[in-house]
Order: C-alpha cells, then sequence, then structure tokens
C-alpha cells in the first residue's frame, strides 16, 4: 500500500461507518428514478403545464402566474429534451433528501458524539419520506413548478441552519434563494418574511440579515419590471385577486356583507353546486365559472380587481367562515387516504397511470419546446412495475402532521431557546399548509412540499438539547472559535467544545514546570 494510501482507507471506511445506511438508500433512490424515467421517458402533463412552457417558449412573464419555473425551462431549454427536464427535477428532489440528511446529521452528531450510529440513523428515516413517498417521485416527474420550488426553499433554509452566526454572502444567497423560490410559486412571498424572522431569532447576525433583505428585493423588483415591460403593470401576476375570490366563494353570502353593486357581480348565491367540484374549482374552472361575463375571461385586469375587492369584503364580512374554512382544509392535509379533492380529474394526474396521450392544447409548444422526447410514451414492463410500486408507497397525510406535531413539541420544549433549531423547519413546514389553504385552496399537490420541512423539524425536535458544563466548557468553545450555545448552531460545536475541556483537564494534570 503506498503511502498516504491507508489514511484514505481509514477515512473511506469511517465515512462508511457513519453514512452508509444513507448511502444506500440513496442508491435505491436513483435506482427507482431510473426506472420512472426508463417507464416514462417524458416529463408528466398537467392542466397548468402549457402555460409555464409558453411562458418558456415565448420567454415572456405569464400574466395568470409567477413565472420562475418558465425562467427554469428557458434555461433548459437549448438541450431541446424532457428528458433532461425530468432527470434535474429528480436530482433536486434527492438533493433535498441530502439537505434534510445533513442538517439532522450535524446536529445529532453535535449533541450525541459518543453514539455514532445515531446520526446516520435518525437522518436516513427523516430523509426516506422525500425518497421514496411516490407522490414525491411523481411530482418531480410532472412539468410543474412545485420540485424547483420545494428545492430552492430547502436550499434557503440550509443555509440559514448550516451556522448561527451567517456571513453577509450566506445571508444574500439565502436571501436569493427564498426570492426565486417565490417567484416560482407566490405561496412563497410570506414565506421570504418567514425566512427573515427566522434568522433574526437564530441572532444571524445584522449584516447578515440586511444582505438577506438585499437578495430578496433585488430579484422580485426585477421580476415586477419585466412584467410591467410586457404588460404594463407593476406587479408580479394579474391573478391575485382571482385566487383568494376562489377561497371565499366556499363560505361567502353577499347577503351578509352586501358588496357594492359593480363588485356584487361576482356573487355566487344562487348558483347551484357543481357535483364532484370543490367550490374554489367551480368558481374557477367550472362549467358555470364567474368569470365568463368578462372578455378575456380569467386574463381579464377588471375581473381579478373585482375579484379581489369581493374576496377582500367577504373576509372582513364573515371572518369567523373564513378562518374555519381555512381550518378545515389545512387538516385535509392529515387525513389518512386522500380523498377527490377538489375533483377527481385533478387527483387522477398525481398519479402514474396506465396509458399516455399528448393533449392537443399541449402539443404546439411540447414540440417547440422539447422535439420527439415530447412524444406520450409508456413502456412496459418498467411503467408496470412503477404502478406496482404506486400501490404501497404512498405515504399517509397522517404521517404529515405526526412529524409536525413532533416538531410542535420540541419547539415548546425550547421555548426559552426561542425554539431552539427546529423551530424555522417546523414554521416554514406549518406555513406551507396554512398558506395555501389561506388564499387559494386545498390540493394534495402542496402538501408535498412541507414534507422535508416537516421531517426536518421533528428530528431537531428529537435532539437532546446540550447541557452548559459550566464557564470551562464555555471557555473550551471559546477557544475552538466554536460558538458557546450548541443547540443554537448545527456544527459539531458541542463536540469541539468537548475536546477543548478535555485538553484544558490533560494540561491542568500534567507536572508545573519552573517559573522562567
Amino acid at each position: 500500500m503506498l503511502p498516504g494510501e491507508e489514511g484514505v482507507v481509514k477515512a473511506v471506511g469511517r465515512a462508511c461507518a457513519r453514512h452508509g445506511v444513507f448511502l444506500g438508500l440513496l442508491v435505491v433512490a436513483v435506482g427507482l428514478r431510473w426506472l420512472v424515467t426508463s417507464g416514462y421517458p417524458t416529463v408528466l402533463w398537467f392542466g397548468d403545464s402549457t402555460t409555464y412552457l409558453e411562458s418558456a417558449v415565448l420567454f415572456e412573464p405569464s400574466d395568470l402566474r409567477v413565472t420562475g419555473y418558465s425562467v427554469f425551462l428557458w434555461m433548459l431549454g437549448p438541450f431541446h429534451s424532457f428528458l433532461v427536464v425530468v432527470a434535474v427535477q429528480h436530482a433536486m428532489g434527492v438533493a433535498v433528501a441530502v439537505m434534510v440528511y445533513a442538517l439532522v446529521w450535524r446536529a445529532v452528531r453535535a449533541a450525541c458524539p459518543e453514539r455514532w450510529w445515531l446520526p446516520g440513523a435518525l437522518g436516513s428515516v427523516l430523509a426516506a419520506p422525500v425518497l421514496f413517498d411516490v407522490h414525491q417521485v411523481q411530482l418531480e416527474h410532472l412539468l410543474m413548478a412545485d420540485t424547483l420550488f420545494m428545492f430552492l426553499l430547502a436550499g434557503a433554509v440550509t443555509v440559514v441552519m448550516w451556522r448561527s452566526r451567517m456571513s453577509w454572502w450566506a445571508g444574500a444567497l439565502a436571501g436569493l434563494l427564498v426570492a426565486c423560490a417565490a417567484l416560482v410559486r407566490s405561496v412563497g412571498l410570506p414565506l421570504v418574511l418567514l425566512l427573515l424572522a427566522g434568522m433574526l431569532v437564530r441572532r444571524a447576525g445584522w449584516y447578515a440579515v440586511g444582505a438577506a433583505v438585499v437578495g430578496c428585493v433585488v430579484p422580485v423588483v426585477a421580476y415586477a419590471a419585466w412584467f410591467n415591460a410586457e404588460h404594463g403593470r407593476f406587479a408580479l401576476s394579474d391573478t391575485n385577486g382571482l385566487w383568494l375570490y376562489g377561497r371565499t366563494v366556499a363560505f361567502a353570502r353577499c347577503s351578509e356583507f352586501r358588496p357594492p353593486p359593480d363588485v356584487a357581480r361576482m356573487c355566487r348565491d344562487g348558483v347551484p353546486p357543481t357535483p364532484g367540484m370543490a367550490p374554489a374549482y367551480a368558481a374557477l374552472w367550472g362549467p358555470h365559472h364567474s368569470f365568463r361575463q368578462f372578455p378575456e375571461r380569467h386574463r381579464d385586469p377588471e375581473a381579478n380587481r373585482l375579484a379581489g375587492e369581493f374576496a377582500r369584503s367577504a373576509i372582513l364580512g364573515q371572518p369567523g367562515d373564513y378562518l374555519r374554512v381555512v381550518a378545515r382544509d389545512t387538516f385535509r392535509a392529515f387525513a389518512w387516504h386522500r380523498a377527490p379533492y377538489p375533483n377527481e380529474e385533478t387527483v387522477a394526474e398525481y398519479r402514474f397511470r396506465p396509458g399516455a396521450t399528448l393533449r392537443e392544447r399541449d402539443a404546439l409548444f411540447a414540440y417547440a419546446y422539447g422535439g420527439r422526447t415530447a412524444e406520450a410514451r409508456v413502456v412496459e414492463p418498467y411503467a408496470g412495475r412503477v404502478r406496482a410500486y404506486q400501490r404501497y408507497a404512498e405515504m399517509p397525510g397522517t404521517v404529515v402532521g405526526v412529524l409536525l406535531a413532533v416538531g410542535l413539541g420540541g419547539v415548546l420544549l425550547r421555548v426559552r431557546r426561542a425554539g431552539g433549531p427546529a423551530l424555522l423547519p417546523w414554521a416554514m413546514g406549518l406555513a406551507l399548509l396554512v398558506v395555501p389553504a389561506a388564499t387559494a385552496d386545498f390540493d394534495h399537490r402542496y402538501v408535498l412540499p412541507a414534507v422535508p420541512f416537516a421531517a426536518l423539524g421533528a428530528g431537531l425536535a428529537l435532539v437532546p438539547v446540550p447541557r452548559r458544563s459550566g464557564p470551562v466548557a464555555g471557555l473550551g468553545a471559546e477557544l475552538l472559535g466554536a460558538p458557546e450555545d450548541a443547540d443554537g448552531d448545527l456544527t459539531a460545536a458541542a463536540a469541539a467544545g468537548q475536546d477543548g475541556v478535555e485538553d484544558l483537564r490533560v494540561r491542568r494534570a500534567e507536572p508545573a514546570g519552573e517559573v522562567q
């Protein structure tokens, strides 16, 4: 064995011992995604996919929704391949699991350095839902913005939680990532404030927080300027009132809050419910939707204005009903089995199907973007194996509720430490369930981005709070340049502080030398 090779072999052996379980899971998860891509060798389509692709091909901001995902597709456009798109999205899904594992592993190792097996075991268990839940894998295969949104948001949280004291460039990176997430899905806009609040609670430092604010503002303002150049309005989209209107029609009664005559055009008091459709879905897309009266229908700026005014009037006039509906639809996420909500057709699009078709309305931009890779194909026997896996690998929503409950317990136990490290991911996971229910409606697809944050919050809640060993431990941590409070830092600061203490003890036990 050559000089130096023995050290490399030992290092590899230690790495395999520490991370062997997760590496094994990672290999299986990558193999699963290879099987999916072999059975379904192009993207899966959803109702919103064409809008995203149209903006990518024409490279212009959509007036219906924020277009960050379209910019992502445009960046991959030179490959002219949907296989590249699904490969990148699958890689992002796996990367989110790696982030969850890394943060949990570092936290457990800092708190329990003597239990070498525990960090890898706990981290692997909590990363598994992201790696193996069939709906997470199917979401990565959809031509939709959710996987990119989850990846950017997880990246922002990872940057913030990597160290308690952040450099200015780390703050700027976190702000940039969360702003890009907000431009991929507008539900991310409130999460910008949540991330900045999390940085303040963790005492990230004023330079880092200031850089994060700049990192948030610059891309959002740049996108609004681009939207203004194309549509003549300094905004992110023309449909913010549209989605909020859909939220309120489930409870709004014009007889109770009496809107002005022009806003009253949006009332649905006398419209019978559409069988098999949620009220919000029926009001926006059903056969008797509320926007047939406008020349440009959903794209009409006047429709968006009136819908927004109606929604605000309904919320202020019936606040109790609004809160009840938000709570009801938030708790839908915790059901053991998926209900056909908002309708059966939508839920069916979140499953791998025996056959595949490319709808005519999708084909024009699909072939312009992906060429032959746009052809809808299902390849057997690989697709059949994916569907067989689908029958058994669906994570119940109740598991998400349990993870959030564990995270909440950890936050409450550390209330004197501002919730501890579990606070930010737990709050992020909860917000990802509440914000859609408060601003649009419930959808099973909206639950999936919350899973990694719920798992991370639960993992950090299970980490024991490191005990301070008095002034000597603080001195050891200080000598090593580590923060004194290891609970607020997900590095190995606690372990390093212990090493510093042992070093001081050894030196104190040595015979004293002569005084020079």
